[in-house]
């Protein structure tokens, strides 16, 4: 979006409404049949990118999103996917219209990923295709995937980068069918300028699918109940989201939320510079806006976030999984453009999170992270039966890639890595589960080891204690690979120097690492940022993720709850002691009731 634009008051994701069809009644039968309907395409959809995809992140991850969008990208449905990759298709869309509206035939396909025109980033490929309907275009069929490579200066990831062009092969609006013919010359030079052609070919078959039976599942919805009668009854589960949202955000009393001041390890290039993350929540009546003010100045690498595309997404993902968790509202509330409504986000200038323009944005998920992160924190004193503990916040990516047996193309492989979610009033933070705004699932270790030359020898939770609190945190996961053969790396990851905090009382959790060769004589601490880096065949490199923070006082946790992570070996009889105030019988392992009482007592005193 043109920056111009911005307010300071914010600016939302949500749509704006040009009705091509008559408001209808539609009763309430039919109202749910349709709004049933359009969940099970976006779900469909999924499935058949998932199911088709050849890239590791999009068939093994689920690293990918897909939905149906009336003419503006206002959003009707979105599949069970990545909240980021569904909650930027409608600024793909906008970055679409702003070339193509008035253009649009029956049969076009679009594939779009520049990420100053709505893309969350380049690697994240957009296939988008307009929908008509008697002859009128009257909405589209959009998804997004994560493809292996998309040719810039390193395979698969890449940090230190001058500037967006860089980060490798833009498409800002291309359209590889017109009409319904397809341009293979124009498909074949993109192939032509990528690593790993065939993975990417495959996904963008795949993406294709994805929209096209997309386009078809609410064309054969049109045909059953009419256009107006569809529209209609989307427009009233817009509002009834929209509705929800904003009667939970009433709840809120007015006011300004500030997050504690949170610092990323460093940009990847100006190394141990942390790099500050300012959030402001600001509640008024039914309206939030998440204000990013005092964030840090954009820098010279990959490590910035695009706005419309990555953090608009990510402000209305936080603040919907917050107040309306379906375990605490025990009501179901589609996502779609009404849960986009209320909620702004704003962004200086000039900063990571709006940056300038060709700044690179390649690598930006560790920073929308730790927003959803801080989000939860600054809500969490008014907030505490819904916010969490400060999670891993930092997902791992890291891309492993050689040259081919073939010698003449390269492998890459990227991999998820679990960290975890801090604890939460009522619950224990969650183990090695993928934080946020991912949720995206983990990469099987013999996946791996089938296709490429690594050998897994650790894949488990981590030896460090779980973070206290009343609900501990959850633990993170540790990896260690053997490399077969020399094998370069690139990672946009963070270790969270700041451990995630606890909250109410919590303990803080647990920071990550990566080590080369750990414990041997040769053991080697390497950053969480890398580029160009070499692991040697022979050796190893062992990935920490972080562990959540807790959540209230360790001293009210229920001592029979801190005797069984003592069995399951998370803590050791002096971490429940110390932490817990909780004296456990070594002779029959059972809890010392008496002694426990008079440890928690005197520590009140």
């Amino acid at each position: 979006m043109s920056k111009a634009l911005m307010p300071t008051t914010g600016v939302s994701l949500a749509g704006e409404s040009t009705r091509t069809w008559n408001d209808v009644e539609v009763d309430p039968i039919t109202l749910r049949v349709i709004g049933g309907a359009l969940q099970s395409m976006a779900k469909e959809m999924a499935q058949v990118l998932y199911r088709m995809a050849y890239s590791s992140l999009i068939r093994e991850s689920e690293d990918l999103g897909a939905g149906i969008f009336d003419i503006n990208g206002r959003e009707l449905c979105e599949s069970d996917s990545t909240p980021m990759h569904c909650g930027s298709i409608p600024a793909y869309i906008k970055g679409v219209n702003r070339r193509l509206a008035g253009t649009y035939k029956p049969g076009d396909v679009v594939l779009h990923n520049h990420p100053y025109h709505g893309a969350a980033h380049s690697p994240d490929y957009g296939v988008i295709i307009p929908i008509f309907w008697q002859g009128e275009h009257i909405g589209f069929a959009g998804c997004t995937g994560h493809v292996s490579d998309v040719g810039g200066n390193f395979p698969g990831l890449c940090m230190d980068v001058v500037d967006v062009w860089a980060e490798g092969k833009l498409m800002d609006s291309m359209k590889i069918y017109e009409a319904g013919v397809r341009n293979d010359y124009l498909i074949q030079h993109i192939l032509d300028n990528v690593r790993t052609p065939e993975q990417n070919r495959g996904d963008l078959e795949a993406l294709i699918a994805c929209s096209r039976i997309g386009e078809k599942r609410f064309t054969e919805l049109l045909e059953k109940y009419g256009l107006d009668t569809v529209m209609s009854a989307g427009e009233r589960w817009m509002d009834y989201s929209e509705s929800m949202l904003r009667k939970k955000i009433r709840e809120i009393p007015d006011g300004s939320y500030t997050a504690p001041i949170g610092y990323l390890d460093d940009d990847g290039k100006n190394r141990d510079e942390p790099l500050k993350v300012a959030v402001r929540v600001q509640v008024e009546g039914e309206d939030i806006l998440i204000d990013l003010t005092g964030s840090n100045s954009q820098v010279p690498t990959a490590f910035n976030v695009p706005f419309e595309g990555s953090v608009l997404p990510v402000a209305v993902s936080a603040i919907r999984t917050i107040l309306l968790d379906e375990d605490l509202t025990e009501e179901f509330v589609p996502q779609n453009d009404g849960c986009f409504r209320p909620v702004k986000a704003y962004a200086p200038e000039g900063t990571i999170f709006n940056p300038d323009f060709p700044a690179s944005c390649f690598a930006r998920f560790s920073q929308v992270n730790r927003v959803f992160d801080s989000i939860n924190l600054a809500l969490a004193p008014v907030l505490p039966d819904h916010a969490i503990a400060g999670s891993s916040a930092a997902l791992c990516a890291i891309a492993y890639s050689g040259i081919a047996p073939d010698g003449e193309s390269y492998w890459v492989y990227i991999e998820i890595n679990e960290g975890s979610y801090g604890g939460r009033n009522g619950k224990d933070g969650m183990d090695a589960v993928d934080a946020l705004m991912a949720n995206t699932r983990n990469n099987p270790i013999e996946e791996l080891e089938l296709n490429h030359a690594m050998r897994a020898l650790r894949y488990e939770l981590r030896d460090e204690a779980p973070a206290p609190g009343k609900w501990r945190g959850g633990i993170g996961s540790v990896r260690k690979w053997l490399m077969e053969t020399d094998t370069f790396l690139g990672s946009e990851a963070d270790n969270r120097s700041d451990p995630p905090a606890g909250a109410l009382g919590g303990h803080n959790g647990v920071s990550g690492s990566f080590t080369r060769n750990a414990g041997t004589d040769r053991e080697e601490v390497l950053y969480s940022k890398v580029t160009q880096e070499t692991i040697r065949s022979g050796e190893t490199l062992e990935i920490k993720l972080p562990s959540g923070g807790g959540f209230g006082n360790p001293f009210e946790r229920d001592p029979f709850q801190v005797l069984s992570d003592v069995w399951d070996e998370y803590l050791t009889e002096d971490d429940a002691r110390r932490d817990y105030g909780v004296v456990v019988n070594t002779d029959s392992w059972t809890v010392d009731e008496n002694a426990t009482a008079e440890l928690r007592a005197g520590s009140a005193a």
